[in-house]
């Protein structure tokens, strides 16, 4: 068959449009498609072509049942997750375990992801729209890390422990001081 750049150079001729469903909005991609035998797998595979302005991505599947259409709509939605979890890993810190027992590191990846969860549920209690502190062209929607850098700033703010009160007051606001560290 050749290199993978020449079968989807050949492939490109026999291209169509399909009208998918891809990061909320309906849009028009160029793909084509193929059924291949892989030594690897022992198994026929189906492997679609998507055509870009300037690139070309190979998506595949084992499900011969899947449309070119579904494939593609199914990767998109893949690509959200595997977002989700690099920020839980990089932005986090879900990664940096430096625990060997089972329990204490499922612990650290619950809290992780607890921390993302308040993150979120704080962004989205904001009353404005956060400003996007690395602006990316064609997106409005702000990052993870930009909810993360409003938290930790009004977290080392002189007055973040109005908000986190303790009825019986002690010494130190415990979770006043943890958030600190934390930002």
């Amino acid at each position: 068959m050749g290199t993978t750049t020449d079968v989807a150079a050949a492939m490109k001729e026999k291209a169509s449009i399909c009208s998918v469903f891809l990061y909320g909005k309906k849009r028009e991609v160029l793909a084509a498609s193929t059924v291949i035998m892989l030594k690897t797998l022992r198994c026929p595979v189906r492997v679609v072509y998507v055509y870009r302005r300037t690139q070309w991505i190979v998506l595949f599947t084992t499900d011969l049942s899947l449309s070119i259409t579904q494939m593609i709509e199914f990767y998109g939605a893949r690509w959200k997750i595997e977002s989700g979890f690099k920020e839980i890993k990089r932005d986090i810190g879900a990664g940096n375990s430096q625990t060997r027992n089972a329990q204490a590191v499922m612990n650290h990846l619950n809290f992780c992801m607890m921390a993302v969860t308040v993150t979120w549920i704080y962004a989205i209690k904001l009353e404005n729209t956060i400003d996007r502190r690395h602006m990316v062209r064609g997106r409005n929607s702000f990052a993870f890390s930009d909810v993360r850098h409003i938290i930790a700033k009004a977290a080392l703010d002189d007055r973040f422990d109005r908000l986190c009160t303790i009825k019986s007051k002690p010494a130190q606001n415990i979770p006043v001081v943890a958030l600190r560290m934390v930002a």
